[in-house]
C-alpha cells in the first residue's frame, strides 16, 4: 500500500493507516483519484502561560475608573452626556 489511499481503504484500514502515522508515514486520502486530505502525526503545540506576554507592559491608568461617556458608549448610549441615564 502506497501512501495514498481511497476513502474505503481509509475506513476498511484506519488502525493500520494510525500504526503507519505513528511510525512517521504520511497518508494522503483521496476520493476518485483526487487528493481530499492528509493524515498526519499530531503535534502539540508548546505548553503557554495564560496572560503572559513578554516585554508589554501595562499602564497604570488601565486600572482606573472611564469616564461616564465611555461608560455610556460602551452600555450602547452612543452620543450620551456624562451623567445622562441610558434610555
Amino acid at each position: 500500500m502506497g501512501n495514498q489511499v481511497n476513502v474505503h481503504e481509509a475506513k476498511t484500514r484506519l488502525s493500520e493507516l494510525l500504526a503507519r502515522v505513528e511510525r512517521g508515514d504520511e497518508i494522503v486520502i483521496a476520493r476518485g483519484g483526487v487528493p481530499v486530505a492528509r493524515l498526519v502525526a499530531f503535534e502539540p503545540s508548546a505548553e503557554r502561560e495564560l496572560g503572559f506576554l513578554p516585554g508589554l507592559d501595562t499602564p497604570t491608568s488601565f486600572f482606573e475608573p472611564l469616564p461616564e461617556s465611555e461608560l455610556a458608549a460602551w452600555e450602547g448610549v452612543l452620543g450620551a452626556s456624562p451623567g445622562e441615564s441610558s434610555p
